[in-house]
C-alpha cells in the first residue's frame, strides 16, 4: 500500500479509535482476520464506509469500483452489491467503520439544502477521505462525548457536501417498490411469523393486488421475507458484536444449523467469516 499522506494518516487514527467507543451508536467496526465476500447484499439505506485497513471490492450492475485505507466509500440509495473484504497483508486485518446516514440526518440535509437538486449520480462513490475531515472529526468527537445532536448533525453537513459533489439522490429517494417495502416491514419485525394477510393490512391493499404487483416485479412473497430476513442478520453481523446464536434467533431462526445454511445459500458464505464477535 502506498504511504499516505501525513494528514490522512492521523485522521484516520482517529476514526480508528472508534472501535473503542462505547458511545458511538449507530455505527460499526468490522474486523475479519481472513479475506471474505459476499453476494447481492442488500444495502438497505444511504451509508458511508471508511477503510482503515485491508482493501474492499464492490461491484453493482452498473459499477465496479476497489477501496483502500484513504477512500471514503458512499452509497447513496438502497441497491445490491457483491463485495469482497480483504485483510491488509501485513497485519492480517481488515478494519472498516460503517456509518448509516439516518432518516434524522437526512432530513436536516434536505432542510439545508438551497438551489436546484442535484443529479441523483450513481449509487455508490468513491471519495477521498481527507476532503471531509472536519466534519468527520466533529462526528467522532460529539460521539465520544455522548453528543448524539451534535453528531446527526455533523452527518447532515457531511450529506449536504456529499450532494455538492453531484450524489442527489441522498436528497431525493427513489420511490420504494413493493417488494422494497415488504422487506422494510419485515426488517422491522424479522422473527415475527408473518403472513400475507399481515402484508395486506399494513399496505391496504387486497390479497389479489399483492399478488398480481409482486408477480409484476418478479418477486415471490415466501423469498421476499426469508431475504428480508437474512439481509437483517447481515446488518447485524456487521454492526453488533452479538453472538450467531442470538442474531439467528432475532432474525427468526430457532436452529442455528438452519440459520447457517440459508445464509450460506443466500450469501456463498458462512455468518461466522463475518468475524464481528
Amino acid at each position: 500500500m502506498a504511504l499516505l499522506p501525513a494528514a490522512t494518516a492521523s485522521l484516520l487514527a482517529e476514526l480508528a479509535t472508534l472501535a473503542d467507543c462505547q458511545r458511538a451508536d449507530g455505527y460499526a467496526c468490522i474486523t475479519a482476520r481472513r479475506g471474505h465476500g459476499a453476494s447481492s447484499v442488500e444495502i438497505p439505506q444511504p451509508q458511508f464506509a471508511i477503510l482503515l485497513q485491508g482493501r474492499k471490492q464492490a461491484r453493482t450492475a452498473r459499477q465496479a469500483l476497489e477501496f483502500a485505507p484513504g477512500d471514503l466509500f458512499l452509497v447513496t440509495r438502497r441497491c445490491r452489491i457483491d463485495v469482497v473484504n480483504l485483510p491488509d497483508p501485513h497485519s492480517g486485518l481488515y478494519l472498516s467503520a460503517i456509518v448509516p446516514l439516518c432518516a434524522e440526518a437526512l432530513s436536516a440535509a434536505r432542510t439545508l439544502w438551497s438551489g436546484p437538486l442535484p443529479d441523483a449520480g450513481e449509487a455508490m462513490a468513491r471519495l477521498p477521505l481527507a476532503d471531509h475531515g472536519a466534519h468527520l472529526l466533529q462526528w467522532r468527537r460529539a460521539l465520544e462525548s455522548g453528543d448524539y445532536t451534535g453528531a446527526r448533525l455533523a452527518l447532515a453537513a457531511l450529506t449536504v457536501a456529499f450532494c455538492r459533489l453531484g450524489h442527489g439522490s441522498l436528497l431525493v429517494p427513489p420511490e420504494p417498490g413493493l417488494g422494497e417495502r415488504i422487506r422494510d416491514l419485515v426488517a422491522a419485525q424479522p422473527a415475527r411469523h408473518w403472513q400475507s394477510r399481515d402484508f395486506e393490512q399494513h399496505l391496504g391493499i387486497s390479497g389479489a393486488t399483492l399478488r398480481r404487483r409482486l408477480a409484476g416485479e418478479r418477486l415471490g412473497l415466501r423469498e421476499l421475507v426469508g431475504d428480508a430476513r437474512l439481509a437483517h442478520a447481515m446488518q447485524l453481523l456487521y454492526t453488533t458484536r452479538l453472538p450467531l446464536k442470538t442474531v439467528a434467533a432475532r432474525v427468526g431462526y430457532r436452529s442455528l444449523a438452519s440459520f447457517n445454511r440459508r445464509f450460506m445459500e443466500r450469501y456463498g458464505m458462512e455468518p461466522s467469516a463475518i468475524g464481528n464477535s
